[in-house]
């Protein structure tokens, strides 16, 4: 490429245009190319300040520190020589291929999660109600994260009771998830074993119990709200 090429390389090459430019590869005439583009195309300079987001990191890995003095002298030794000997680490096409090498590995880093995404967890809701109570929950089951999220709508405990979560599956004895917690919004954290069962749809329940809950590890006041956890 020459200084007369104003625009840059070929249309299309922007991209690596500017990942070389960030990456400090290019050559004088080259580099004050580039310059003059950041300054007079906005797009182009979008792809820079991209490609500096991309490749920071690469440097956060390595203090800064200060060269000894005969690193100098060996760098002006290799670039003001009268003839300098034509190498691989002089060669402009190793550090442009070194580039275009560092780019691929980047675009396969960042298309991984895209070609082999994480198995969706699922997420499962319930409209708890009963007739005869006008107590009312939306529940939210998140298998990410291990818990129910509660929400209430509407209807009041009664003094010195609470309320108390159970997940009832087939014709199984009701297994508490613990005392939900007094609020407008609940999150409570489960345990393996009732998390594999909710995943296959159990029912929720909501029962009214003695402060501190049931004595028994069975539901003992009446179920005021109840319903089937249902994907989304």
């Amino acid at each position: 490429m020459t200084p007369a090429e104003d625009n840059g390389p070929e249309p299309g090459g922007d991209d690596l245009f500017a990942a070389e430019y960030v990456l400090g590869v290019l050559d004088a005439d080259e580099r004050e190319i580039a310059s003059r583009r950041i300054d007079a195309d906005a797009a182009f300079a979008r792809l820079v300040d991209t490609w500096e987001a991309h490749l920071s990191p690469m440097a956060a890995a390595y203090p800064e520190t200060e060269p000894p003095i005969r690193v100098k002298e060996a760098l002006d030794r290799r670039l003001f020589v009268a003839e300098p000997r034509a190498g691989l680490w002089s060669s402009l096409a190793f550090w442009r291929g070194l580039a275009a090498a560092s780019i691929a590995a980047l675009a396969i880093y960042i298309a991984v999660p895209y070609l082999n995404p994480p198995v969706e967890q699922p997420r499962l809701v319930a409209s708890l109600a009963a007739d005869g109570s006008d107590v009312r929950y939306l529940a939210v089951y998140d298998a990410a994260h291990r818990e129910v999220g509660l929400s209430h709508v509407s209807g009041e405990r009664a003094a010195g009771k609470d309320f108390e979560l159970w997940m009832i599956e087939g014709k199984n004895a009701p297994v508490s998830m613990g005392i939900i917690p007094a609020g407008q919004t609940a999150r409570m954290t489960i345990s393996a074993a009732v998390q594999e069962k909710l995943a296959q749809g159990a029912v929720l329940a909501v029962s009214l119990e003695p402060a501190g809950g049931s004595p028994t590890g069975q539901p003992t006041g009446p179920v005021v709200a109840a319903g089937d956890l249902k994907s989304i």
